[in-house]
């Protein structure tokens, strides 16, 4: 990625690799991303997800059980929240499989951390379950 990528005006059409990223992204958080402004913006949708979410040897749901455990680890429980609502929402994971996550989590991270997770869980599978009437 060039300098002129990272920083191309707004009216600028978006690259391929960008296109990539922002479907990528659509796809894993289960809502339509827009492109962004800033270098920070153009190393998540270029590099993150048009180059390694991308790659074929692991699933989406896989890449996303292994962050699920990396946030948890390191105490991101609200970052955990918006993977935990997207993989209700894409079906790649179930209410059911969210609680087990948690439970498994204690005894790997800790009781406190796997503690949040399992409330937050809970939250965002009530949520889940009251959007689906």
């Amino acid at each position: 990625m060039t300098d002129t990528d990272s920083t191309r005006a707004a009216d600028t059409p978006p690259t391929e690799q960008r296109r990539r990223g922002l479907d990528l992204m659509s796809q894993v958080y289960g809502w339509e991303m827009s492109d962004g402004p800033g270098l920070h913006f153009a190393h998540t949708a270029d590099q993150l997800f048009a180059e390694v979410w991308s790659r074929p040897a692991l699933s989406i749901r896989d890449r996303r059980l292994i962050l699920l455990g990396a946030l948890a680890a390191t105490g991101q429980v609200d970052v955990a929240e918006i993977q935990a609502g997207a993989a209700l929402g894409n079906d790649e994971l179930t209410p059911e499989q969210l609680e087990e996550i948690a439970l498994f989590l204690c005894y790997y991270v800790g009781w406190p951390l796997g503690t949040k997770m399992n409330m937050m869980f809970g939250q965002v599978i009530g949520k889940y379950r009251t959007s689906q009437g």
